[in-house]
């Protein structure tokens, strides 16, 4: 019988049993240089907008979903370029060659067409918080192995890059994954992670990590488009 991976309560143990598992230590990586992507006077103007709406707010006492409305989701938003829109509550359905996923992520950036999204790039979710809350590492490893299969269905490129980042308040962690062997009994999931960022602090290196990740499959759409040399 296939396995199942329902996101909203897959384990450590569960991912173990479908996928080789790596996870790099560290929290400086290339991509998290931004040192060379400029915001323009509208961004910086809507994201002064976001801080000064957050600065005397308690954050930690208000409910995931006003959160989400008023820190997450603007920014998701202003990463948008080309036909790459931020959604938020996106279905997430694939299946590898012996394991199926089926979940929603709270939010994702990625390629829409006609009302829908084709492929997320990058996955959001929302940590839930109280004493029986999970850890959301675990479930965003499997929206970071759904959104890759997603885009092997339509490129057939390897390895799949996609990206994921779990929120806590205002603060966000983001990741970067590698997914190889898309066709074998156990795929290869490659993960690495920035350092924690927040939105009342670090407000512009978030958008800017977030705008890197858009020019980045932006590249990759460009070169699989371009005819051979």
């Amino acid at each position: 019988m296939m396995e199942k991976l329902t996101l909203s309560n897959v384990s450590l143990a569960d991912l173990k049993q479908v996928v080789t598992l790596k996870e790099k230590p560290g929290r400086d990586h290339s991509w998290t240089d931004v040192s060379a992507i400029a915001l323009t006077p509208n961004d910086q103007r809507q994201l002064g907008d976001v801080q000064n709406r957050l600065r005397d707010m308690s954050l930690h006492l208000l409910n995931e979903a006003t959160i989400w409305s008023r820190a997450i989701y603007p920014l998701l938003l202003l990463a948008e370029q080309a036909d790459i829109q931020a959604w938020a509550g996106v279905p997430l359905q694939t299946q590898y060659a012996n394991f199926a996923i089926d979940g929603v992520a709270d939010g994702a950036l990625g390629r829409s067409l006609a009302g829908r999204m084709e492929a997320p790039y990058l996955v959001v979710i929302e940590a839930k918080r109280g004493v029986e809350a999970q850890s959301p590492i675990f479930q965003l490893y499997g929206q970071l192995l759904a959104a890759a299969r997603l885009n092997w269905l339509e490129s057939q490129q390897e390895p799949q890059e996609v990206f994921g980042c779990y929120t806590i308040a205002d603060s966000w962690t983001f990741v970067r994954a590698e997914v190889t062997g898309m066709e074998q009994e156990k795929p290869t999931l490659t993960v690495e992670y920035s350092r924690e960022l927040t939105e009342k602090v670090d407000a512009e290196q978030i958008l800017k990590i977030l705008k890197g990740i858009v020019g980045r499959h932006l590249t990759i759409e460009e070169q699989q488009l371009s005819p051979a040399a």
